[in-house]
């Protein structure tokens, strides 16, 4: 009948069979990432697409190659959802669709909460106050400096200490003629990023200018000196 037909279609992602929520569920993701290299990487992804409450990735047995991703918004999860479907991440294809239940997060922030055991839910979030020295060292460039002339090589300041190569390669690798993601010895709020062209370097400048890779740290994008 319908309904166990339904209730078959359910478990294929893109049908996008359960109700839209919160929450979006994802997984064909590469099990050999780190547990906190996934998460930071998923919250520098899915940010853009709005705020994000939790990221649950597991590495147990049954849930390696999966994760969570809370939004306070359903439209936010909504857009990511439509988004990066397919989207390469680490290599291989991100199969997502929504959760078929509400998240804790989600729960707390509208009411319904039930306490159950307390966790896992402090943990999930990397929610960091004392940020104030890497985010001043930021906008001084320390001697590398950017240029308002339009040239295919970027200069990012006030990157979050969390930062990595992969991280950033797989944040300006959305758009086309990536060919560089260089970091700086010893600084980890400043990075260099090259593209084939100037207009290449342009249109991800004007796409990410101001991108949180963590809350506290708005990315600052200029032209890099020649």
């Amino acid at each position: 009948d319908k309904q166990t037909c339904e209730q078959r279609v359910e478990v294929e992602f893109g049908d996008m069979e359960y109700p839209p929520n919160n929450t979006i569920y994802i997984n064909n993701l590469n099990e050999k990432v780190k547990k906190d290299d996934l998460k930071k990487s998923l919250y520098a992804i899915f940010s853009q697409f709005g705020e994000i409450l939790d990221i649950i990735a597991l590495k147990t047995m049954k849930m390696r190659g999966q994760a969570f991703v809370v939004f306070r918004d359903i439209s936010s999860a909504t857009n990511a959802l439509r988004s990066m479907q397919g989207f390469p991440f680490y290599d291989k294809p991100m199969r997502i669709a929504y959760a078929k239940s509400k998240s804790d997060a989600v729960a707390k922030v509208d009411g319904t909460y039930v306490e159950k055991k307390k966790k896992k839910t402090e943990e999930v979030r990397p929610k960091k106050t004392k940020s104030s020295s890497s985010s001043g060292g930021g906008s001084g460039g320390g001697g590398h400096g950017g240029s308002s002339i339009p040239n295919k090589i970027l200069f990012l300041t006030n990157l979050p200490p969390e930062t990595n190569e992969m991280m950033l390669q797989i944040l300006f690798d959305q758009f086309p003629g990536l060919k560089e993601v260089r970091l700086v010895p010893g600084r980890t709020d400043i990075a260099f990023i090259e593209y084939e062209s100037d207009s290449h370097a342009t249109q991800a400048m004007s796409a990410l200018q101001d991108f949180r890779i963590a809350p506290t740290h708005p990315m600052r994008i200029t032209y890099a000196n020649k």
